[in-house]
């Protein structure tokens, strides 16, 4: 199998397959700096410095918020 490596935003209309080799970085922000979750789509995973009561989270857009991944409650700074 042939490895490809990508650069800029890669979108696939029916899946990927295969394996991931090493970690998956995710776009970071601040609650502040987080793009609108409308624009972003339902789906769209980010990484939120200070969106856990001003801790660090693992956040995704429900195409109307962002919500904590923990909790499924709506990302704060505080």
């Amino acid at each position: 199998m042939a490895i490809t490596t990508f650069s800029g935003p890669v979108v696939s209309n029916n899946g990927f397959t295969g394996s991931v080799v090493g970690a998956v970085k995710v776009p970071t922000y601040t609650v502040a700096t987080a793009p609108s979750a409308v624009t972003a789509g339902a789906g769209t995973v980010a990484y939120v410095s200070d969106g856990a009561a001003g801790s660090a989270i693992l956040a995704f857009s429900d195409g109307t918020n962002w919500k904590r991944s923990d909790t499924g409650g709506t990302i704060a700074a505080s």
